[in-house]
C-alpha cells in the first residue's frame, strides 16, 4: 500500500470507439464482447455536467507538457543580470470611489484621505487610477507583495494586512506596518525562516524582492500588457522553484520525449479536498478532434503516466484501438514521501474524491476533448482498488456517469477496515458493496478484478487478527459479484503486489479495446 501500490484508473472494458480492419478473434473473457461492424460506427460524445465553482474554473490551465522541463538556475547574486516585468491594473474611478465610501467603517480618517487623494490626483492627471500586480522577475513571480515607488517618503509607513491560521485552526489577522524597505525584508526573512525555506532560497526571495522594489522605484522595468500573466498558474510563482517535486516522478525520459508533443498537461483545483491535481491527457496516434475515444484514465499518474508511452505505441502497431489516456497526480509542488497523502484521499476522502473526479474533471474533459464514456474506464490499485471499488458501488448515486467499466487492482480493504474502526464505522458498508445491491438489481458497469498470486506476504505485518489478507479479500468481492451476475473478469497475476501492472494495462488494453 506504499511507495510502489499503484492507483491507475480507467482503461474501457468493452468495445472500441473507433473501427479497425482487423476483427477481434477472442474475447478477453466471458465479460467481453465481440466487436462488429455495427459496433463500430460513429459514436456520439457525452455531455456531463460540470459542477465546477468558479472559483474551481478560474484556477484550471491547460498547456504543453512540462514534466521533463528542468528548472532554470536563478542568481541571487543583485549585481548578477536580471529581467523584471510588470504588469499593471487599472481601476474605474467611480468604481473605486464606491469601494472606498461603502468600506468607510474599516478605515481609519488617513487611510480614507490617502485613497480619496489617490482619486483626486488621478482625476486631474486623466491617467486613471493604477497599480502594479506582483512583479516578474527572472521569469518567476514575485510571492511577496512589493511596496510603491514612493511609499516611504516624507516619513510614510508601508502597511498591510495579513491572515494566517494558528495552531487552533483559527483565522488570526494582523494589521502590520514598516518604516522602511530594509524593515520589511527584515520581516520577509523571519517568514521565510518560519516557513522552513533554506538560507540559499531566502536569500533569492530577498533579492527578487529587492530587485522588483528598485525596478519600481527607477522605473527600469518592462511593462506588461494587461492580462499577459496567468496568475493561477502556481508553476509561475518564485514558491514553485523551492517545491518543485518533478523528480519524484517515475518515468523513462526517451519514451515521453517521443510521446510529449500529444500531451496535454492541465492543472485543476478541488476546493472540497482543496489540493491541486496535475493531469495528463495523452492523445492517441491520429488523433482527430472530430472523432469520439474512450478514456482510459489511470490515477497515481505520479507513477502511471510512465506507463503511457507503450500504452500508445500498442494504438501506433495497431495491437489495440485509439483512446485518450488521462493520468492523475498533485501538482509538482507537492511530495508524498511515506504515501500519507495518497492514502487520505483515496481512503479516507473517497467520497470527495469521487466528487472531483465525476462531477468536475471528467465533465471538464468532455467539454475539451470528444469522450465516450460508456466505454470508458476507471483503474485503481491497492489504496486505489479501494478506491475503484467504492467508485463503482457508489456509482448510482451520481447524474453524471463517466465510465462504464472499472478495474479494481489488489484492492487493500483491510486498510480501510482499520480506518473504520479507528472512526468507529461499522466494516459491513464496504463487504455490503455500499449497499448497491440493495439499491439496484442489476450491476449495469463491468469489472476487473485482478491481484498478485504472491502478494499476501508483501503486507504480512500489517493484517491484525480478523483481517482477510489482500487476497482473501478479493476472493470474497469475486464471490459477490458472481452470486449477483455482475459483468466480470477475475484475473491473478504471477506476481507480487504491484509488479504485474504494466504487464497487465498493456494486456487489458489489447484485449478490451479491439483492434
Amino acid at each position: 500500500m506504499k511507495k510502489t501500490v499503484t492507483l491507475l484508473l480507467l482503461l474501457a472494458m468493452t468495445l472500441s470507439l473507433t473501427s479497425c480492419n482487423k476483427a477481434a478473434e477472442d474475447s478477453y473473457s466471458s465479460a467481453s464482447v465481440e466487436q462488429t461492424t455495427e459496433q463500430t460506427q460513429e459514436i456520439s460524445p457525452t455531455k456531463l455536467t460540470n459542477k465546477m465553482t468558479e472559483t474551481e474554473l478560474d484556477t484550471v490551465t491547460k498547456h504543453a507538457l512540462t514534466l521533463l522541463d528542468e528548472p532554470p538556475k536563478l542568481s541571487s547574486d543583485p549585481n548578477a543580470e536580471h529581467k523584471v516585468s510588470i504588469e499593471f491594473q487599472t481601476i474605474d474611478i467611480e468604481n473605486w470611489r464606491s469601494s472606498i465610501n461603502e468600506n468607510r467603517d474599516e478605515m481609519t480618517d488617513d487611510e480614507y484621505k490617502e485613497a480619496m487623494e489617490a482619486i483626486q490626483k488621478a482625476e486631474e492627471t486623466g491617467e486613471g487610477l493604477r497599480y502594479p500586480l506582483p512583479p516578474i522577475v527572472d521569469g518567476y513571480i514575485v510571492a511577496n507583495s512589493v511596496p510603491e515607488a514612493d511609499v516611504f517618503e516624507n516619513g510614510g509607513l508601508y502597511k498591510f494586512t495579513t491572515s494566517t491560521i494558528d495552531e487552533n485552526g483559527e483565522w488570526q489577522v494582523k494589521d502590520l506596518s514598516f518604516a522602511s524597505f530594509e524593515e520589511y525584508l527584515d520581516y520577509i526573512r523571519e517568514q521565510d525562516a518560519k516557513q522552513g525555506f533554506t538560507e540559499e532560497e531566502t536569500d533569492l526571495d530577498i533579492c527578487f524582492t529587492q530587485l522588483a522594489y528598485d525596478a519600481l522605484c527607477s522605473g527600469n522595468y518592462e511593462e506588461l500588457p494587461s492580462g499577459a500573466v496567468d496568475r493561477n498558474d502556481t508553476s509561475q510563482y518564485l514558491w514553485s522553484y523551492f517545491h518543485n517535486y518533478r523528480s519524484d516522478w517515475e518515468y523513462n525520459r526517451e519514451e515521453v520525449e517521443e510521446i510529449k508533443d500529444s500531451v496535454d498537461e492541465i492543472y485543476v483545483y478541488d476546493e472540497e479536498l482543496q489540493r491541486s491535481f496535475t493531469v495528463h491527457v495523452t492523445l492517441p496516434p491520429d488523433y482527430e478532434k472530430a472523432k469520439t475515444y474512450p478514456v482510459f484514465f489511470l490515477t497515481d499518474g505520479i507513477w502511471r503516466f510512465g506507463n503511457c508511452p507503450a500504452l500508445r505505441k500498442c494504438m501506433e502497431n495497431k495491437e489495440a484501438a485509439p483512446v485518450i489516456l488521462v493520468s492523475l497526480y498533485y501538482s509538482y509542488d507537492v511530495t508524498d514521501p511515506d504515501q500519507g497523502l495518497r492514502y487520505e484521499d483515496l481512503v479516507i476522502n473517497r467520497s470527495e474524491l469521487l466528487d472531483f473526479i465525476t462531477d468536475n474533471l471528467m465533465p471538464y474533459l468532455c467539454e475539451n476533448y470528444n469522450i465516450d464514456c460508456t466505454d470508458s474506464t476507471l483503474y485503481g490499485h491497492s489504496d486505489g482498488g479501494v478506491f475503484t471499488h467504492y467508485a463503482l458501488f457508489n456509482s448510482d448515486n451520481y447524474e453524471n456517469q463517466p465510465f462504464g467499466h472499472y478495474i479494481i487492482g489488489s484492492p487493500a480493504l483491510w486498510g480501510l477496515r482499520h480506518y473504520n474502526e479507528y472512526e468507529g464505522i461499522s466494516n459491513d458498508i464496504y463487504m455490503n458493496d455500499y449497499g448497491y445491491f440493495d439499491r439496484n438489481i442489476t450491476l449495469n458497469k463491468t469489472v476487473f478484478l485482478c491481484a498478485g498470486s504472491q502478494e499476501d506476504p508483501d503486507y504480512a505485518d500489517n493484517y491484525r487478527e480478523g483481517d482477510d489478507t489482500t487476497l482473501e479479500g478479493v476472493a470474497k468481492l469475486n464471490e459477490r459479484l458472481e452470486a449477483h451476475g455482475a459483468e466480470l473478469t477475475y484475473k491473478l497475476y504471477d506476481s507480487h503486489h504491484y509488479q504485474y501492472i504494466p504487464e497487465m494495462l498493456i494486456e487489458y488494453l489489447k484485449e478490451t479495446y479491439l483492434c
